[in-house]
């Protein structure tokens, strides 16, 4: 039931960038739909599609929804900065086209923030299950061996550096406050595979996070998504991000530095072997 018809200023804005997402993304409409919480705006941006996603967005009534199509194809990075400046909430949410909520995502990301008067947090994540294109569960992925709380920027951004990878997890996992975003400014697919990453280093400058160990998103694998076709440029992606990161934060030691130039290549031969397994 929406309590909140009318309401210009939602708490969340829950923003889906898409482009050729018309196979999954009503599924991904209905995980927000679904919500326990539901002071919540979802605004859809499509990328100009050649499919039929606006008429699939088209079809549902409910007023929470905002739809909006590029008049030409903008890519990643600006259709996902489109959508930090349509969003109107207290707090925003980036979810891909291909992705799901757990119906108490939201409670669970907005109660731990409005309990932080102070704002000392900068963003909230969630440990999320990795689901096959069928939505069949693979494997869970999560802040390892780490209970529910504050952690401590500084040791957040070290610990992904030194392995190689993002810890954090992918935007569907995460909240952040719309406020804080202003400052930090745009999405920067420079490095692209690590285009979410860079951004919650930028948040992890201005204040600690926040882990939830229960999935509450569920990130869903293809042989086409954006991070597959990345390819092989997953490694030297992060290898530039590491060297980019030393320079803006002086406390990473030169072991973590090492540690994260070994374990990204690690990581891409790892990740290349489960999409074979997963995905053949």
């Amino acid at each position: 039931m929406n309590n909140h018809e009318g309401k210009t200023s939602p708490a969340v804005s829950v923003c889906i960038p898409t482009y050729k997402g018309e196979a999954f993304l009503a599924a991904a409409i209905d995980s927000v739909l679904a919500q326990t919480f539901d002071d919540f705006e979802l605004i859809v941006i499509d990328d100009h599609s050649p499919d039929g996603t606006g008429e699939l967005v088209t079809r549902y009534a409910d007023s929470r929804i905002r739809y909006f199509r590029n008049e030409q194809n903008l890519g990643p990075q600006d259709n996902w900065n489109r959508c930090l400046a349509q969003a109107r909430g207290k707090y925003f949410k980036l979810l891909p086209q291909d992705d799901l909520l757990a119906p108490d995502c939201l409670a669970q990301q907005v109660a731990v923030l409005e309990q932080d008067t102070e704002q000392r947090i900068a963003l909230v994540f969630c440990a999320r299950s990795i689901i096959a294109p069928d939505g069949r569960p693979l494997l869970r992925r999560g802040y390892a061996r780490t209970a529910r709380g504050v952690v401590a920027g500084a040791t957040l951004i070290s610990r992904c550096v030194r392995r190689g990878t993002n810890m954090i997890g992918e935007p569907g996992a995460v909240m952040i406050r719309l406020e804080l975003t202003r400052d930090i400014g745009l999405f920067d697919a420079t490095n692209p595979y690590i285009i979410d990453l860079d951004y919650w280093f930028r948040l992890l400058a201005r204040g600690d996070a926040y882990y939830i160990p229960q999935p509450l998103g569920y990130f869903r694998v293809l042989p086409t998504s954006w991070s597959v076709a990345i390819g092989a440029r997953q490694t030297s992606d992060f290898r530039r991000f590491i060297d980019k990161t030393v320079t803006m934060y002086p406390g990473i030691h030169r072991f973590d530095r090492w540690s994260g130039y070994i374990m990204a290549a690690v990581n891409t031969f790892l990740r290349h072997l489960f999409y074979r397994f997963f995905l053949k």
